[in-house]
């Protein structure tokens, strides 16, 4: 666990110095703007590496805001609100199937695993997949993917 959570820190810090012409120079530092999609334990590595300092070691100021949902993500990139946007690739597909010029595209992989949790009002302690067979499965947040099975 410990190797993976590095490894996606350096991943992030590898592509937040390469964006890092993305921001505006305060001083020696670059802005860069950061929205994520929600906040999760999956990105642990990039809080730690936000508290830490590693990112102004490395000449940039990120400033972290909550999009509360791929959508709203999304939008704020589109918009130039943010630089960078932290959201599953969805988002990405409907905006280029809508045919727009002005995409964003998927660069990295943050997670290499889903942080979804399949949850229940009903007791059930002898769970198997068939459970859900012919159930809806509805998404946890506004924005997030809904899907039937």
């Amino acid at each position: 666990m410990k190797k993976k959570g590095l490894a996606a820190l350096a991943v992030f810090v590898f592509t937040a110095v390469l964006l890092s012409g993305c921001g505006k120079s305060n001083g020696n530092l670059i802005k860069v703007q950061l929205n994520e999609v929600a906040h999760s334990i999956f990105y642990a590595p990039q809080y730690a590496a936000i508290e830490l300092g590693y990112f102004k070691d490395e000449g940039l100021d990120v400033t972290l805001v909550n999009g509360l949902g791929a959508d709203k993500t999304m939008t704020a990139v589109l918009s130039g609100d943010a630089d960078i946007g932290f959201m599953g690739p969805e988002a990405t597909v409907y905006v280029y199937n809508e045919g727009k010029e002005d995409y964003v595209v998927n660069f990295a992989q943050l997670t290499q695993r889903a942080g979804n949790f399949l949850v229940t009002k009903d007791k059930n302690e002898t769970f198997t997949w068939d459970n859900v067979k012919g159930k809806t499965v509805v998404g946890g947040r506004a924005g997030g993917r809904q899907g039937i099975m």
